[in-house]
């Protein structure tokens, strides 16, 4: 049974182009994405698939901020490395299939003061909580997501 949120929080997007460029507003900021020239494009600026990627990794960054707020740990610098396996031949070609990433690989690496169990807390709090990360995981791609904690600098500690 679904639970019926209390209050939702519009986010819009509205966009206009040609071809396979386009001009993005959303929440009043402005950018571009473009397509590599193997889908027609000129890369002139990133492709949705990069935007796809980047916004797993600035949710997953802003939502541990959030979880580690609540759990009282410290974090630091965070370092994520996120990796996209498409098989470009539906998109392109046209071939049956499923156009989505077969696969999703998340690299984080944490300065933290947590301890182990306040850190594996941390991950799968976060991994709960990201919006984007409950769009990637319930679309049946394969999510492999491995964070690692790193000592918190002397600045920050």
């Amino acid at each position: 049974m679904a639970t019926t949120p209390k209050s939702t929080v519009p986010f819009a997007v509205t966009a206009t182009g040609a071809g396979v460029a386009q001009t993005i507003e959303a929440g009043g900021h402005h950018f571009a994405s473009d397509a590599l020239p193997a889908f027609g494009g000129q890369d002139a600026a990133p492709s949705p698939l990069y935007y796809a990627l980047a916004a797993l990794s600035s949710c997953n960054q802003v939502t541990s901020a959030l979880v580690a707020k609540d759990l009282g740990i410290t974090l630091g610098a965070t370092r994520f490395e996120v990796v996209g396996d498409l098989d470009p031949s539906v998109i392109a070609g046209g071939a049956e299939g499923n156009a989505n990433f077969a696969k999703v690989t998340v690299r984080a690496t944490v300065e933290t003061d947590a301890d182990a169990a306040q850190f594996a807390q941390l991950v799968s709090e976060t991994e709960r909580r990201c919006p984007v990360t409950q769009l990637f995981r319930r679309s049946g791609l394969e999510l492999d997501n491995h964070w690692t904690p790193a000592a918190l600098a002397a600045s920050v500690a």
